[in-house]
């Protein structure tokens, strides 16, 4: 029997795992300034107890995101069997002198040592020019969920095949 959804112990998923290290994006949502979502990708490191990543001083989502600000992030394979992680979270914002290292390391595992080496470089050379700063997003989990799509479906698939075998 799978964990229960919304347990935190489900971080420890293998396939939750699978996912927080993978070399794909994740997709953080918020609520903007006027009551719309939004939803940006984001490059991210898992230090086993927060989604970390860094972002610019000016970046637009910070006129919404504050310290304390809840937020929900989605982490999905792109091939088959489909896996999505989902968290639900609490937003830590802080400035940040210099290059967010997890920033740095999320860069890296996506676009490869030398890719990511390379963006980094342009970033430090705006971040010495003090051009911009960095600020460090953290999220913090307080709810998680998995689909994988053979073990745990969207809750109204669950709901139908219980019923169906309630039937049998």
């Amino acid at each position: 029997m799978p964990t229960k959804q919304g347990s935190l112990d489900l971080l420890n998923d293998p396939i939750a795992q699978e996912l927080l290290f993978a070399p794909i994006p994740a997709h953080l949502s918020y609520v903007w300034t006027d009551g719309s979502p939004r939803v940006v990708p984001i490059t991210f490191t898992w230090t086993g107890k927060e989604l970390v990543t860094g972002t610019p001083h000016n970046a637009p989502k910070l006129k919404a995101l504050k310290d304390g600000t809840k937020v929900a992030v989605t982490i999905d394979s792109y091939t088959q069997p489909f896996r999505v992680l989902y968290i639900r979270g609490i937003a830590r914002v802080s400035p940040y002198d210099g290059i967010v290292p997890e920033w740095a390391m999320a860069g890296e595992r996506i676009s490869g040592k030398e890719g990511g080496k390379d963006f980094v470089e342009l970033i430090e050379g705006m971040v010495k020019a003090g051009v911009i700063k960095f600020i460090r997003l953290a999220v913090q989990p307080t709810w998680v969920g998995i689909l994988d799509f053979e073990k745990r479906f969207p809750s109204g698939i669950e709901k139908g095949l219980e019923a169906m075998m309630m039937a049998k």
